[in-house]
């Protein structure tokens, strides 16, 4: 990392990680969990899934599992990686009730949950479970509304979580979404090549100078689709990005982008 990066992005001060979601759509459970291990034993640093109850992608009824009882499984089933949703939808649970079941997996894992959480936007889930759908504004005031709540239940938790758990917000809205990064999270994630990103992290900067947060807090986090490192890597990380999930599907989990993912990490965070 050069000076002059270390002064315009102080979240560059992060080491590269690699994620992956593994969506929980078109396989067996078995496949999921036998996926999730070798993920870890691959060396990957954080193992997400998703807050859906139908596949986003192929056949609209196939396969398909709940998120957070998922989470629970994962905090047994696996030993070294952070995990959590990517994202949590805002809209489905109770804030304090989510609240609980996060510390509750935050201490069946001893401190390796994200709290990925979001306001939400696939209506068929909102439809199909009896959710109201309402407007993108009106989700994203509910989320507004919902964080402080949480990290209220947090501190009146007994016990309380393992660690101060860490916050990811998945979105690019700038004027609602990014604010409310800058004022709860410690990790934004978000989509799109290096000039994008670039110009969403310099909206996150402004919402943080604002409210007289220091950016450096905010962990910078991509989805990477299904690009390879040497396509997108070194422009994406010029711009502060540290974190990078690559996206596998069921019912054939193949993590060859993986690794390449996990190669470009060792080789960064190894000069």
């Amino acid at each position: 990392m050069t000076s002059t990066e270390s002064t315009d992005r102080p979240y560059a001060k992060y080491p590269v990680r690699i994620g992956v979601q593994i969506q929980p759509q078109h396989a067996q459970y078995a496949d999921i969990r036998r996926t999730v291990a070798a993920a870890e034993e691959l060396g990957v640093d954080v193992a997400f899934n998703w807050d859906h109850f139908y596949p986003l992608s192929g056949e609209p009824e196939g396969l398909h599992f709940e998120c957070w009882t998922m989470l629970a499984a994962w905090a047994e089933a696996t030993e070294r990686i952070e995990f959590g949703a990517l994202v949590t939808c805002n809209s489905y649970r109770n804030p304090d009730l989510l609240a609980d079941m996060a510390r509750t997996v935050d201490h069946i894992s001893d401190g390796r949950l994200i709290f990925g959480i979001g306001s939400g936007w696939f209506e068929k889930d909102y439809d199909e479970y009896g959710y109201e759908f309402g407007t993108a504004g009106g989700r994203l005031d509910a989320l507004g509304e919902a964080l402080p709540r949480i990290e209220q239940r947090w501190a009146k938790l007994n016990p309380k979580p393992t660690r101060d758990i860490p916050v990811l917000i998945g979105g690019g809205g700038e004027k609602k979404t990014l604010k409310l990064v800058a004022q709860h999270a410690n990790i934004w994630h978000g989509f799109g090549d290096a000039e994008v990103i670039g110009h969403k992290h310099a909206v996150l900067d402004q919402h943080c100078a604002d409210l007289g947060r220091d950016p450096g807090e905010i962990e910078r986090s991509v989805g990477v689709g299904d690009k390879r490192p040497e396509q997108i890597g070194k422009a994406l990380l010029d711009v502060g990005t540290r974190l990078f999930t690559v996206h596998v599907s069921g019912p054939d989990y193949d993590l060859g982008l993986l690794r390449e993912w996990i190669a470009f990490r060792d080789d960064i965070n190894n000069k």
